[in-house]
């Protein structure tokens, strides 16, 4: 092999696609399965350490694979245990993983894009622009350092998992970057991977329609859905996806998506908003819309967590237990989310890394504030 060619990441396959590399090298399928398993169970990135592999394979592997990780450029933590990593993804482009510890469950949080299209008014990342689509390994690279990170910490032994559920609710529009979310997630769900049930990995979507048909037949896991708000014309202002797919679309696309969902209901995420979303009558729309469309949900409501471009306010404590009550008293679950990592920018909505801004957004806000001719508009 010259010194010019790459080798590859085999944290890019799945175990379906390891196979496949293997086989176009002239290597057994079962081969593949043990690489697999020394990479997502033991952690393992040195080929010499596979002690079961033979000699002439280790040395293919040296010569042509690599198992890499992502760079990290910092760790933070929070006092209430969220570890927060930052992750080099090349180009002057970051993105970030989340750790959430809690009594019955340790939850990370995944990015799936450095940056987002989707520009959801309530959320950083949106406000920070795009830069590119993670590819499947950038998108495992979080999952494998958060888990053997973890495990080393929490003294666990071989075979027991520190990160039991994953959340694809980083930065990022899943849907958008299909491609190489599904394989990411087959390994995850994988008995050689990680072990992941379906019911403990959630896809988040500010719905992508076409996409989460797509997901269903492809690898239905749970579904998160982000309305926040329950009539078209509030929600085009606050995520402005929807004036492609609107309302009735997308519950369509929930209702036909829980035919082959792991759960028997979807997670409506809806961040807060003082004097925007948070009435008592739009809980009522809101009861109104899912009961018209016949959508089996529960609701998620998300204290928002401010930054100053949003030009938005986190809704009283007082608003979002009455808009709560509104939707328990018509039978819907319902909670309200514990914030947590917000002392290292760790909570919902507040993801944005280091991107690069390509839209070139907030210089041109910040131009448009400057320059006394200009009225800038909402």
């Amino acid at each position: 092999m010259s010194a010019a060619q790459a080798t590859t990441n085999l944290l890019q396959f799945d175990r379906e696609g390891l196979v496949e590399w293997f086989a176009r090298h002239g290597h057994a399928a079962f081969r593949a399965r043990q690489v697999f398993r020394w990479m997502h169970q033991k952690g393992v990135a040195d080929f010499d350490a596979m002690s079961d592999l033979a000699k002439p394979l280790r040395q293919f592997l040296r010569e042509h694979a690599t198992i890499a990780a992502l760079p990290v450029v910092t760790e933070s933590r929070s006092t209430d245990g969220t570890v927060k990593w930052l992750f080099d993804v090349g180009q002057g482009n970051a993105v970030e993983a989340v750790f959430i510890p809690e009594a019955q469950r340790n939850t990370l949080c995944v990015s799936s894009q450095a940056g987002c299209a989707v520009n959801c008014k309530f959320c950083s990342t949106g406000h920070q622009g795009f830069s590119r689509n993670l590819q499947t390994w950038e998108i495992l690279a979080q999952l494998w350092h958060a888990e053997f990170t973890m495990r080393r910490e929490l003294g666990l032994a071989e075979g027991e998992r520190a990160i039991s559920n994953v959340v694809m609710m980083g930065m990022g529009e899943p849907l958008q970057n299909y491609a190489a979310l599904v394989p990411a997630l087959r390994t995850m769900l994988d008995d050689d991977g990680y072990g992941l049930s379906r019911r403990r990995v959630t896809v988040s979507t500010s719905g992508v329609v076409p996409m989460i048909d797509r997901l269903s037949q492809d690898c239905p896991v749970a579904l998160a859905v982000s309305l926040h708000a329950p009539v078209d014309a509030l929600r085009d202002e606050l995520v402005p996806l929807n004036r492609k797919y609107p309302l009735h679309e997308l519950l369509a696309a929930c209702r036909r998506y829980l035919d082959f969902a792991p759960r028997d209901f979807i997670t409506f995420e809806y961040c807060m908003l003082d004097g925007v979303n948070d009435t008592p009558a739009l809980a009522q729309e809101l009861v109104r819309l899912v009961r018209t469309e016949q959508v089996h949900c529960k609701f998620n409501l998300i204290p928002f967590n401010p930054f100053p471009e949003s030009g938005l306010k986190r809704s009283s404590a007082a608003r979002v237990s009455a808009f709560a009550q509104v939707l328990l008293d018509a039978g819907i679950v319902t909670t309200v989310r514990k914030t947590r990592g917000d002392d290292i920018d760790a909570a919902c909505g507040q993801l944005a890394g280091e991107v690069q801004d390509r839209t070139r957004r907030v210089i041109r806000m910040q131009q448009a504030a400057a320059a006394p001719s200009v009225r800038l508009s909402h």
